[in-house]
């Protein structure tokens, strides 16, 4: 379909006289992150879905492919999701911008596509992009469109037909895109994901957009005075040697306390520099201060910039996009899980990928990172209820959850210790910075001293598989080291090898990070969100954060168990479990 429409709006001289909208599609460069197949795989439509492993609470369309999500916005009391979409199969390919609306972030109602390509700014691809509110209550999306076979990439706007239509269902692309064209100095396939617009107190707006010369990656500066005609800045917003292409780059201010729109700034605020790394397929973002007489981003000093940083998910998360939400002063952060499963199934089941429970942003009152949180929205779908509490795990002990659905449950638990005497070594010759290494090596099941203690998620009544979750604390000289594991590689007994050509094997990882935290009062919390094939997990209120995509073949619906377990010679106690099974959605883009 193409529009051939247009929408004039009257706003300040200042800003824009003239925009119209269009969706944004994002793909992630094709020739690294996205396996291309035959036409006959690609729109090979789900007659069945099987509805084995699919989650019961998160984000998803009926049936199909889908990735990132791309602008993410309130607007007029409702919330806007568009997503990358195969209409036609389980595998990436024929994207459109799909487009879901919400109340209240649980319940999803799909609406129509809202971008596809159509026009020769994007008539080979629409890829990621962002949503600003500009001033006079008027929603515009920047987004990435590809204008040739080589992956050439520019950037373009799209707006709402009618504004007067509260759920925004139709978007136009006028005729005066692309507005930024990549110059000589700028390697032009891979130049793409523009972010929010953040408005400077010279009346300038600027974006960013993602990319990279050589091996360095580049978050580039644009600023324009009427969101129509940009010019590129003289320097980057910022960049890191090493690092390799940025994708979905995310730049934002925050605070302790609650979320700010993405155009304060201040001499006592943060931003956040989030980066989604094509070569490791992980997020990774660091804290600093944004110089804007320089129009420069500066990482704090004792963060580090680039592989070995802080990353938003250790485990399956990519693609993140947040937004301001005005409704409740808080900043919401989304990102999509892909499967771990073999491409095989994924064609077998008719879908694939999710988008995780919406996460809230603030600062960690120690200013070194950020914590992230399930929207209390989420707690609207507890149900029956199972509390723990004072209960002694010994060396070897494992303790069942009884009494909730564990294939479908929101399980929030804090454990304690009485000494930290018996915490491991910290092996000198380990990477530091490999987490996920270790936990493979130190893996659930091998004694330690403090931990491993935590829960076992998606198991079967026999523990042939299960998905572990846990802690493991660790002496480094003179401080405690904690890690934190969610891991897949007993999830299934099942042997998902591909067939297929350019198919994929399942992936089931050691995934891990370490949590700084103070030991002071020798307790750790833990919450995991355990949704079927979906175990999201946030250690010490959200300080480090693990998602795993697993696909037990026992442990299904009913016959999926939850229990809190202690391998260490250390006495673990539970304080304090809380339970609870997790209903569906009344509505999920049917």
């Amino acid at each position: 379909m193409e529009f051939t429409k247009r929408v004039h709006w009257v706003l300040p001289v200042l800003y824009i006289s003239s925009l119209a909208f269009l969706f944004n599609c994002n793909n992630i460069v094709v020739d690294a992150s996205h396996d291309v197949f035959s036409e006959d795989v690609l729109s090979l439509s789900a007659v069945n879905v099987k509805k084995e492993h699919r989650s019961g609470y998160h984000f998803q369309p009926t049936k199909h492919w889908i990735n990132d999500p791309n602008g993410p916005m309130y607007y007029n009391g409702v919330y806007h999701l568009f997503y990358q979409y195969n209409p036609k199969g389980a595998v990436w390919g024929n994207i459109v911008w799909a487009h879901s609306v919400s109340k209240d972030l649980i319940n999803w109602e799909k609406v129509e596509h809202a971008i596809f390509p159509s026009k020769p700014f994007d008539k080979y691809g629409c890829w990621s992009g962002s949503a600003t509110v500009l001033p006079g209550n008027k929603p515009v999306i920047l987004y990435t469109g590809i204008v040739d076979d080589k992956n050439t990439q520019v950037q373009n706007y799209a707006v709402p037909a009618n504004l007067s239509d509260p759920y925004l269902r139709e978007w136009i692309k006028p005729d005066n895109n692309p507005l930024i064209v990549a110059d000589k100095a700028i390697n032009g396939t891979y130049f793409r994901d523009p972010t929010t617009a953040w408005l400077g107190k010279d009346g300038h707006w600027r974006i960013s957009i993602g990319g990279k010369k050589n091996n360095r990656g580049i978050s580039y500066l644009y600023k324009s005075r009427d969101f129509m005609h940009w010019v590129k800045a003289k320097h980057p917003l910022h960049a890191t040697a090493g690092t390799g292409n940025w994708e979905c780059p995310d730049f934002f201010p925050v605070s302790a306390t609650n979320g700010l729109d993405t155009s304060v700034v201040g001499p006592n605020v943060k931003h956040v520099m989030k980066v989604s790394l094509d070569a490791t397929r992980f997020e990774y973002y660091t804290l600093g201060s944004y110089d804007v007489g320089k129009d420069r981003y500066i990482p704090d000093k004792d963060m580090i910039d680039g592989w070995n940083g802080l990353r938003y998910d250790y485990g399956n998360f990519y693609a993140s996009k947040s937004f301001f939400d005005p409704s409740k002063n808080r900043r919401i952060l989304w990102g999509w899980a892909n499967e771990s499963d073999s491409t095989d199934n994924d064609i077998k089941k008719g879908w694939a990928g999710v988008q995780l429970i919406p996460r809230t942003i603030v600062l960690d009152p120690n200013g070194k990172q950020l914590l992230q949180w399930p929207v209390e929205e989420l707690e609207t779908l507890r149900g029956n209820k199972v509390e723990v509490s004072n209960k002694i795990l010994n060396k070897g002990e494992n303790v069942e959850i009884k009494g909730i659905t564990a294939a479908q449950a929101d399980v929030d638990v804090t454990f304690s210790f009485e000494s930290l005497d018996k915490a491991e070594p910290f092996d000198p010759s380990w990477d530091r910075y490999d987490a996920q290494k270790i936990c493979s090596q130190k893996g659930s099941t091998v004694e330690g001293g403090l931990g491993p203690f935590g829960l076992l998620t998606l198991a079967s009544q026999n523990l042939e598989e299960y998905t572990p979750v846990f802690f493991r604390v660790f002496k480094d000289q003179d401080k405690h080291l904690v890690l934190m594991c969610s891991d897949a590689s007993r999830s299934s007994v099942k042997d998902d090898k591909t067939k297929m050509k350019d198919g994929k094997d399942a992936y089931r990882p050691s995934f891990a990070g370490f949590v700084n935290v103070d030991l002071t009062e020798k307790k750790l919390s833990l919450r995991s969100l355990i949704d079927n094939s979906v175990v999201e997990s946030f250690g010490a209120g959200g300080k480090t954060c693990i998602t795993s995509r697993v696909y037990p073949a026992l442990a299904l619906f009913g016959n999926a168990h939850l229990y809190a377990f202690n391998n260490g010679t250390e006495t673990i106690k539970i304080d304090s479990l809380n339970a609870w099974t997790m209903n569906r959605p009344r509505e999920m883009n049917h």
